[in-house]
């Protein structure tokens, strides 16, 4: 019997998803493995019961959607004409063009491996100034280890660029990238059309069991194009775009997105579970490495959710032990209670509404209270749109629904349950006088 050299994984979004041997020996390899053990959506699961999908398949239902797209924008017909001599590469002969086939998809790949334990939950709080899993990312497809798998590959592929390819400009801000290396990069990581996004957003509507996060991505990734930027004074940079047959499918894309945002990502109870895992990993990492993850490639690959569970089961049966008081918050599902979510007419009456209730119950209730700030960029995106006749127009020009979807932001206030009816009550009756008070004070500074 031949070897056989396409292998193939089920998958419940993509049907299947093949890889070659090659590719089989990254995704067989320690710092991939890792993903395994490690959560798409962190504690998600305590609110979600289905949401216990892992960072491993995500990274290969975006390695399927990487080449899916690169093959649709590479094929000459979706290139418009006014910038093909802008991007030599396209041009290039099959071989090239496989090779670059090849590093989209590794770079598609590899784009997570950096996560923390419970992926985004920690990245703010808890690693050092100026670090984030991109950048542990890079270190990682740049590590020895992974080296010397792309050097085995036929043909060898680049360390170097498929770090650039996986996390994209706005992460390696000081290399320079040349147009073709920028639309590789937008094809993962993009504003607009990322495969990561897509992915995610199709992957954890899947397993949370909302809808919200479907649309027609088979229209979208059909319609994709290299268009001239509708920037008007970048009219001459290769984006990618879609044809106009595609507006309705992206619309769908930007609204999942909104929407998964407001009922999955900040669900009001995950963010509070997010807010005592948080304090659990501080103190755990107290002990060990001095309150912050470390970044070097080989101390993070050695950390995983499996040793953040341990440590919290450990210290949930132990009340002397440290960190018990958040591992019982999450374990003991006696988590604190949202007692106050920002309103339109209170940000009416004080531009930081939760800031001034916050403090409010912080005096009544000392070392009871805590506050949830998060402000997201807006959902709309502008991206080039062709037009009948060649002509390129700007997606927040053609599309009313794109420029009306509004940023996602929150401003909570929760309190620990054993005191939470008397704090609904307390501010119940002083909410008023909180904010006008706050409101005085920000007028006289």
């Amino acid at each position: 019997m031949l070897p056989k050299y396409i292998h193939e994984m089920r998958d419940p979004i993509h049907v299947f998803i093949r890889l070659n041997s090659d590719e089989r020996l990254v995704v067989d390899s320690e710092p991939f493995q890792r993903l395994r053990h490690i959560h798409q959506l962190a504690m998600s699961y305590l609110v979600y019961p289905g949401a216990t999908h892992m960072r491993f398949e995500h990274a290969l239902g975006t390695m399927e959607l990487a080449s899916k797209v690169f093959d649709v924008v590479t094929d000459p017909r979706n290139v418009h004409p006014r910038i093909r001599s802008l991007i030599p590469e396209l041009s290039s002969p099959p071989e090239v063009l496989g090779y670059w086939r090849g590093v989209v998809r590794m770079a598609a790949l590899c784009h997570d491996l950096g996560h923390l334990p419970f992926s985004h939950a920690a990245e703010k709080d808890l690693l050092p100034e100026g670090w984030d899993h991109e950048r542990i990312t890079v270190g990682i497809i740049k590590g020895d280890a992974m080296r010397e798998i792309w050097e085995t590959m036929t043909p060898p592929l680049r360390a170097d660029e498929i770090a650039k390819i996986a996390v994209g400009q706005k992460v390696l801000q000081t290399e320079s990238f040349t147009d073709w290396e920028t639309i590789l990069s937008e094809i993962i990581v993009g504003d607009a059309f990322g495969v990561d996004r897509i992915d995610y957003l199709l992957r954890d509507s899947h397993h949370t069991g909302v809808g919200y996060g479907k649309f027609d991505h088979h229209r979208l990734l059909d319609t994709m194009m290299i268009l001239p930027s509708a920037a008007p004074d970048a009219s001459n940079v290769p984006a990618l775009g879609i044809d106009k047959g595609g507006l309705h499918s992206a619309e769908a894309l930007l609204l999942a997105r909104y929407f998964m945002y407001t009922q999955v990502y900040c669900h009001q109870v995950r963010r509070i579970y997010d807010i005592h895992l948080i304090e659990f990993m501080r103190v755990w990492l107290n002990e060990l490495h001095s309150g912050t993850f470390p970044t070097a490639p080989e101390e993070i690959l050695k950390c995983n959710d499996i040793d953040i569970l341990k440590a919290m089961l450990e210290a949930n049966r132990d009340e002397c032990a440290p960190g018990h008081e958040s591992a019982n918050r999450i374990l003991g599902r006696n988590h604190y209670r949202l007692v106050y979510e920002k309103s339109l007419s209170d940000v009416s009456k004080n531009p930081e509404p939760g800031k001034a209730v916050c403090r409010g119950l912080s005096e009544q209730y000392p070392g009871k209270v805590v506050r949830d700030l998060y402000k997201g960029k807006s959902s709309s995106v502008d991206f080039p749109v062709l037009e009948q006749g060649e002509e390129i127009t700007s997606s927040v020009v053609l599309s009313d629904v794109i420029n009306k979807i509004p940023e996602v932001a929150l401003d909570n206030v929760y309190v620990a349950p054993e005191c939470v009816d008397m704090a609904k009550q307390w501010l119940a009756s002083n909410k008023d006088d909180i904010l006008k008070v706050t409101e005085t004070e920000a007028e006289e500074g």
